[in-house]
C-alpha cells in the first residue's frame, strides 16, 4: 500500500510488502552467501527478463490481494452483512499471507525459489478467478483465504532469488521494479475493482482480474531465468528458536514490530471503512467515486521514500514518533464535514503512515545484529496480522458508532503507536547504529 525502502537486503514494501525471508534467514544463522561470478548483470538480456518477470509477478500478486478492499460496502448490500463481516474478504487473505510468510521461505529454502514463485502466482489467479463464480459469502471466504495462503510464496522469495542471482551492482535496480510492481499493482488493483463494480458487476471484476493473473503467471514462468546460486539449505529447529529469543529479548525490535502492527492495522481500517462513509449522505459517491480515493496511495509512494531521506539524516529516533503525531493529524482532519477536507485528512493519514512504515522497516534491518531475514519476517508478519485483525476488529465500531467512533478507536490505537514511538527514541543505539 505505498513503497518503503529499507537500503539493505531487508527491503519492505508497503501494503504489498516484501522481504529477503528466505536468503537472509538461513545466512544470518550460518549459511554461505554464493560466489558473486555470472551474476545477472544490468542490461543484458537476463536482466530485461528477470525484472519483466518480477514486475509482473508483483502486479498481478498484490493487485489480486487487495482488489476487494473497495468492494465491501457492496458486498454488504448483496450478502446482508455488517461493515466488520465484510471486511472479512480483505482481513481472511492478509491473514494468511502473514501466517504462511515463514513456513514458505523455510520451504524456499530447501526446495528452491523458482517452483514456490511459479506456484504461488498460479494458485493466486486461480482461486482469484474461481472467486468470480462464488453462491455465498463463505465460499469466497474461503478462496480468498486460499489465495492469501498462495500469494505469500511471492514475497516470501522474491527478494531472495533476486539476491542470490543479481550482481550486486544490479540488484537495486530489480529491486525497485519489483517494488513498483507491488505498488502499482495493489492500487490499481482496488482502483480497477471499483470501476468493474459501477460499470458492469463485482464478478466480471474478479473474474477478469484472475485471468489477468493467469497470464501473467505465464509470463513469469517465459520470462524468469531459472534459479543458478540456490543451494538448499536446512534450518534446525533449535536455530530458529534462538534466533526468535534473541529478537524479542532485544530492547527495541518488539517495539517495532508492536508499530507495524497498530499502523497498519489503523491504515487498513481507516480505508476498509471510510468507502462506507463516502457512500451515505452527505456524500453518496459511487463506487468509481469511491475507488479515486485510492489514487491517494501515490501520496505514500512519495512519503516513504522522503520519511526514509529524513530517518538518515536527522535520525530514526527522531522521525518516528513525529510521523506518527502527523498520521493522528490526517486523521483528526477527517471528522471535518466538507469532503476536501475529509480528503486532505486522508491524503495527511496516508503520508504520515507511509512515512513512518519506512523508518520503522528500514531499523528493524539496522537494529537486528543477526538473524536479519528473520526479524524482517516477523516484522513482516506483525505488519500484515495487524491488517487482519485490526481491519475486522473495528467494524462493529463503524457500525455502533459511525465515523466518531472509528476515529476515537484509531486515535487510541495510534496514541499506542505514538507511546512506542516514544519509547524507541530513548532506546539507546547499538554500535551498528541501530
Amino acid at each position: 500500500m505505498g513503497a518503503a525502502e529499507d537500503t539493505g537486503l531487508t527491503t519492505l514494501s508497503y501494503g504489498f510488502m516484501a522481504t529477503d525471508l528466505s536468503s537472509a534467514l538461513p545466512a544470518a544463522l550460518g549459511g554461505t552467501d554464493p560466489a558473486p561470478a555470472g551474476r545477472i548483470r544490468a542490461g543484458t538480456p537476463a536482466f530485461l527478463r528477470t525484472a519483466r518477470a518480477m514486475f509482473v509477478a508483483g502486479f498481478a500478486t498484490f493487485s489480486m490481494l487487495y482488489c476487494m478492499q473497495p468492494l465491501m460496502p457492496h458486498l454488504s448490500h448483496e450478502f446482508g452483512l455488517s461493515a466488520g463481516v465484510a471486511s472479512g474478504v480483505v482481513s481472511v487473505a492478509t491473514g494468511a499471507l502473514a501466517l504462511t510468510l515463514i513456513p514458505v521461505s523455510v520451504l524456499a529454502d530447501r526446495y528452491g525459489r523458482t517452483a514456490i514463485m511459479n506456484a504461488s502466482i498460479f494458485l493466486s489467479a486461480l482461486f482469484t478467478l474461481l472467486a468470480a463464480w462464488t453462491d455465498s459469502f463463505g465460499q469466497l471466504l474461503l478462496l480468498r483465504t486460499l489465495m492469501g495462503v498462495a500469494a505469500a510464496g511471492l514475497p516470501a522469495v522474491a527478494m531472495a532469488y533476486l539476491a542470490e542471482e543479481m550482481e550486486p551492482a544490479s540488484l537495486g535496480g530489480a529491486i525497485g521494479l519489483y517494488i513498483a510492481g507491488n505498488a502499482l499493482g495493489g492500487m490499481c488493483g482496488r482502483f480497477f475493482m471499483a470501476l468493474m463494480t459501477e460499470w458492469v458487476s463485482w464478478r466480471v471484476g474478479v473474474g477478469l482480474l484472475g485471468a489477468l493473473g493467469l497470464l501473467a503467471a505465464l509470463e513469469f514462468w517465459r520470462c524468469l531465468p531459472p534459479s543458478r546460486f540456490f543451494s538448499p539449505g536446512r534450518l534446525t529447529p533449535g536455530a530458529v528458536l534462538g534466533a526468535l529469543r534473541g529478537h524479542f529479548s532485544d530492547a527495541g525490535l518488539p517495539w517495532l514490530f508492536a508499530v507495524a502492527f497498530l499502523l497498519m492495522g489503523a491504515f487498513v481500517s481507516l480505508y476498509n471503512y471510510l468507502g462506507y462513509r463516502l457512500a451515505q449522505a452527505p456524500y453518496g459517491l459511487s463506487p468509481g467515486q469511491i475507488g479515486l480515493v485510492f489514487l491517494l496511495y501515490v501520496v505514500g509512494m512519495w512519503s516513504s521514500t522522503w520519511g526514509g531521506r529524513m530517518a538518515d539524516r536527522f535520525g530514526r529516533r527522531t522521525v518516528l514518533w513525529r510521523m506518527v503525531l502527523l498520521t493522528g493529524a490526517g486523521l483528526l482532519l477527517t471528522l471535518f464535514g466538507p469532503l476536501p477536507l475529509v480528503m486532505a485528512g486522508v491524503g495527511l493519514f496516508t503520508f504520515g503512515f507511509f512515512a513512518s512504515h519506512a523508518v520503522a522497516s528500514s531499523w528493524v534491518g539496522r537494529r537486528a545484529l543477526k538473524a536479519r531475514g528473520l526479524a524482517s519476517a516477523l516484522y513482516l508478519t506483525a505488519y500484515y496480522l495487524g491488517s487482519s485483525l485490526v481491519g475486522s476488529a473495528t467494524g462493529p465500531v463503524w457500525t455502533h458508532h459511525g465515523w466518531s467512533g472509528m476515529v476515537g478507536v484509531l486515535g487510541a490505537i495510534l496514541a499506542l503507536s505514538l507511546v512506542a514511538g516514544l519509547k524507541l527514541r530513548r532506546l539507546a543505539p547499538l554500535p551498528s547504529g541501530g
